[in-house]
Parts: structure tokens; C-alpha cells; sequence
């Protein structure tokens, strides 16, 4: 990982260009765990890689996770991350969606790189299926209609579909047997359904506050998200008219309350619950592999992403 970062800040640099390492910086320096990358190093020398091109894939997937981070403050106008001002606050919108773009390039040069058309092909697939879910999740925001299949959909697109690529990729390069290439994937995708549904969970205040992030954010932005799906299932009249209230019209930022129904329907406590049996499959298809040291660290790395929901 010291040679991942390494590499991430020799690719992020910018002759011409400063405000490119600033901004990058400002994200990649800011606390992020560096799980998705991670699980393409470990997953790569798990499967017999001896080679250095899993540091390439591990950095082109950070690259991809950042530049969607920046682009997505943009479109959410966020101004908070992991605890600290977004970079659009500090900066500016097209500074943002710029250098987002410039990462997104980078990560193309780091995939060529490797010379494998398949980590190309399943990398570059990831990146266009994250734009996918963004705007899927776009088109979906302030509809009460929204299902839970267009949920998942949206949660598999934005979320689950790098730490996916990142898995799979790792096998591809080492060569691994196709049946444990898609044990790897089938792990990365439960893997990040299981992540996408904490934070959703967290955002609704499940683990109170003081988690790096402003509460409340996906209520004001209009993201239909599980526990509120669930909620308008179950919900009265009165209730009804208060999500379309808040959520379709936007008219309301009574976020106490918004908190307060879904947990008395109980659907907060079940996004937690559905977090953990998608860790639990992710474990599951670690189970299909040989044994190894990295592949506890794989198991215990599912434990990790859901501690916050433990």
C-alpha cells in the first residue's frame, strides 16, 4: 500500500497545472481508508501475482473512486467529506469536475499500463456503470415510486461495481481459474452493497453523530434510499404527505422527523440488518477460495466495513 500511494502521488502531479495535485491532494490526503485499492493488492498477490502491475490497478482504482467523489460533491453540492470541507467549497465547481476528469485519464494510462485488454475491459466497465447509478440515482431523486430494485440498482451501480472491479481484476491478473475470479467479484460486489447500505443507514443517524459526514444529507437531497423506501410502505396518510412534502417537493428540512418515522416502522434497523447479510455473503464467497493469510485479511476487511453498524 506504501508503494500504491507512492505511485498515486507521482501520477497525480501536474507540470503545467498546480491546482491538479492541490485539489487531488486535499481529497486523497483526507482520511479515506483506501479499502477499494486495497482489495486489488490483497486479492492480486492472494491469487500467486508476483508482479508490480497489481500496484498500477491498485492506484487506477483509487484514481476512479476519487475523481467520482469530486464529480458527486459537485452534483450533490456537498461541502463536507470524511470530516473536513468538500474541494468544490475550497475551490470552485468546474475546478472539481476538471480535475475529476484529469484523474479518470490517468487511471485510463494506469490500465493500458498492464497490457491486459480483460483489466481494461472490466475497469473501464466499472467506470461507465458508476456513471450509470449516478444518473440512475439522479432520475430517481424525489420520486416516491422508486423501488428497491431500483434501489440496489442504484447502490450497485454507484457503489458496488468498483469494489467489484477491484476484486476481479486482482484474480484476472494473477491468472487465477475463472471460477475463482468470480468469487472474487461475487465477494467485491456483496462487499460494497454492504458499505453503501451502512452509510445509507448512518445517514438516518444510526450511529448518532460524529461520523465524519453532515446527517441528514440524503433526506435534503431527495435520495430515496432504504430505510425511507420501507418507511413509505409502511406509512400512514399523514405520513405519506410529509415525505411528499420532503422529499418530492423539498419543501420541508424537518430532518427530526424524517429520522423519527423510520425508526418507529423499524427500517432503520433493517438497513442495518441487510448491511450485515451482505457482509455475510461477501464472507461467503471468500469461503470459495483456497486458504490464505490474505484472504482472512479479506474477511476480517468485510468485518471492518461494517464495525460502524456493529
Amino acid at each position: 500500500m506504501a508503494a500504491v500511494d507512492a505511485l498515486i502521488r507521482e501520477r497525480m502531479a501536474s507540470e503545467h497545472a498546480p491546482r491538479i495535485p492541490e485539489v487531488t491532494a486535499h481529497l486523497v490526503g483526507g482520511g479515506g481508508k483506501r479499502v477499494r485499492p486495497l482489495i486489488t493488492v490483497a486479492t492480486a498477490r492472494m491469487m500467486g501475482h508476483e508482479g508490480e502491475d497489481h500496484i498500477k490497478l491498485a492506484a487506477t482504482v483509487e484514481f476512479i473512486h476519487t475523481a467520482t467523489l469530486l464529480h458527486d460533491d459537485v452534483v450533490d453540492e456537498s461541502t463536507q467529506r470524511r470530516g473536513r470541507p468538500t474541494a468544490n467549497l475550497l475551490w470552485d465547481n468546474p475546478s472539481s469536475v476538471l480535475v475529476g476528469d484529469y484523474l479518470f485519464a490517468r487511471s485510463f494510462q494506469l490500465m493500458v499500463e498492464t497490457g491486459s485488454l480483460r483489466v481494461l475491459d472490466i475497469l473501464s466497465g466499472a467506470a461507465a456503470t458508476i456513471a450509470e447509478g449516478e444518473v440512475l440515482q439522479l432520475s430517481a431523486a424525489r420520486n416516491l415510486a422508486t423501488t428497491e430494485e431500483t434501489y440496489l440498482r442504484v447502490v450497485r451501480g454507484k457503489t458496488a461495481a468498483l469494489f467489484e472491479a477491484a476484486a476481479e481484476v486482482g484474480g484476472v491478473l494473477a491468472g487465477a481459474p475463472e471460477d475463482q475470479v468470480r468469487a472474487l467479484a461475487e465477494f467485491g460486489d456483496a462487499l460494497g452493497i454492504s458499505f453503501q447500505m451502512v452509510d445509507d443507514w448512518l445517514d438516518y443517524g444510526g450511529a448518532g453523530d460524529g461520523i465524519g459526514k453532515n446527517l441528514g444529507d440524503d433526506f435534503r437531497e431527495g435520495k430515496l434510499t432504504l430505510p425511507v423506501i420501507r418507511a413509505l410502505e409502511r406509512g400512514d396518510e399523514e405520513e405519506r404527505s410529509f415525505w411528499r412534502e420532503a422529499i418530492e417537493k423539498g419543501r420541508s428540512d424537518d430532518f427530526g422527523r424524517a429520522r423519527a418515522i423510520v425508526e418507529r416502522h423499524g427500517t432503520l434497523e433493517e438497513t442495518r440488518s441487510e448491511a450485515l447479510a451482505w457482509r455475510d455473503r461477501a464472507k461467503a464467497a471468500l469461503d470459495r477460495l483456497p486458504p490464505h493469510d490474505l484472504r482472512d485479511l479479506l474477511a476480517d476487511l468485510a468485518d471492518y466495513v461494517v464495525a460502524r453498524a456493529e
